[in-house]
């Protein structure tokens, strides 16, 4: 290069998943020549199942209208912020203005960057989960914000310890993410979890922020943040389509709250795009209409699925939570593990790897099935390894049936 990067990039590192998959790449480049099965991917959580097909047609059939394929307005169409603030109301018992209090998003990731750069300045403190989405990590980095970690342990049952986090420093944070159902650990949210957040918030006048894609997976009763006593004065919450409509490459989700955050987010998104394409808000907006029998037959997929995924955790040996909610199962590598104790027979211990790493390392490169090592989410999940349940059950039963070989 001619010129130097920027220093904001010195601070953030490719993300895993990217890396990953350009290695998982390679070795089947090397297993398609010898006549062999691609690598089973069992890392990130894009759902592999149809969207609403009312939302397809709806797409179909808006794209074929004159003036759809112009640029939208950046606040999204009242189409897509109405049903939003009915979707909230029918499930969440949540009233949201559509004018003012709802801001659709190309996905939560970019809400994420978004959020951070509206309301963090170069050195004020960002409170993030541990364990906990890398994004939240890398966007407080980009801003040039001061991470804060605070712990989830299982022994709390992966909630936040809040006598620990009042002892805390606290002086300087600004925003806070949370993240239930939680991400990688399976955590569900609970009233009695959300009301203490919001308190907490409040008391120490921070902005939290909720990431809740998650909500409708495993899970009968979906909860929000916003439903919570004084929450929509210190609290925003994210949503999408990506999980519970089967809808992750659309990139549609929203931020909701008080109409003055969403007024400083509308500031930086206004700068970023223009606006989503329309036939994907009116689709968008189609399958947010979706009932009771919508999630019932989803959630009837995953409790398969979870089954399988248990049989390929009880035959590492690993333990984990059969009462997790989400898109994923989570479980604990001991030293004791058996499939750890061959994985370091096989000098797959190095130094400086995580139990969690060497196993997936070695089931990556000797079964061929790829789950993601718990490091790669903070320092508490470094002992754990994280399967998706993005793969139908035969997939699951050939991964499992491969990593036996192994063992």
């Amino acid at each position: 290069m001619i010129i130097k990067p920027a220093d904001r990039t010195q601070s953030v590192k490719e993300y895993y998943f990217s890396i990953k998959n350009k290695e998982i790449a390679e070795l089947n480049a090397g297993r398609k020549a010898s006549g062999k099965e691609p690598v089973i991917n069992l890392g990130i959580g894009s759902p592999d199942g149809m969207p609403p097909q009312a939302a397809i047609e709806t797409l179909r059939e808006v794209s074929l209208q004159k003036g759809a394929h112009r640029y939208q307005s950046y606040t999204g169409t009242p189409e897509l912020r109405g049903a939003f603030a009915r979707w909230y109301e029918r499930w969440y018992g949540v009233k949201l203005d559509p004018a003012c209090e709802i801001q659709p998003l190309m996905g939560s990731k970019e809400g994420i960057l978004i959020i951070t750069l509206a309301f963090v300045n170069e050195g004020d403190k960002v409170l993030i989960p541990d364990p906990g989405y890398p994004t939240y990590t890398t966007a407080a980095s980009l801003a040039g914000a001061k991470i804060v970690k605070y712990d989830l342990r299982h022994d709390n049952g992966w909630y936040p310890d809040f006598e620990a986090m009042e002892r805390m420093d606290l002086d300087g944070v600004k925003i806070m993410w949370t993240n239930y159902p939680n991400m990688p650990t399976g955590a569900p949210a609970t009233e009695e979890l959300y009301q203490k957040v919001a308190d907490f918030a409040a008391r120490h006048r921070i902005l939290v922020i909720n990431d809740n894609p998650y909500s409708f997976i495993q899970n009968d009763k979906p909860l929000s943040l916003l439903a919570a006593k004084g929450a929509r004065e210190c609290c925003l919450e994210m949503n999408s389509l990506s999980k519970a409509h089967n809808m992750s490459g659309w990139r549609v989700g929203m931020v909701g709250g008080n109409a003055d955050y969403i007024r400083e987010i509308l500031k930086v998104k206004s700068q970023m795009d223009s606006g989503m394409f329309r036939p994907l808000q009116l689709a968008a907006a189609t399958a947010l209409g979706e009932g009771p029998d919508w999630f019932s037959e989803l959630n009837s997929e995953y409790a398969r699925r979870k089954a399988a995924a248990s049989e390929i955790f009880d035959a590492l040996g690993v333990s984990y939570d059969s009462g997790s909610q989400g898109l994923f199962l989570w479980g604990r590598v001991e030293e004791d593990n058996p499939a750890y104790v061959k994985a370091a027979s096989k000098g797959y211990a190095v130094e400086g790897k995580t139990r969690g790493e060497v196993v997936s390392d070695y089931l990556l490169y000797n079964a061929f099935v790829f789950i993601t090592p718990g490091f790669v989410f903070g320092r508490n999940g470094e002992n754990y390894i994280r399967a998706s349940l993005c793969a139908d059950v035969p997939t699951l039963k050939r991964a499992c049936g491969l990593i036996k070989n192994i063992l």
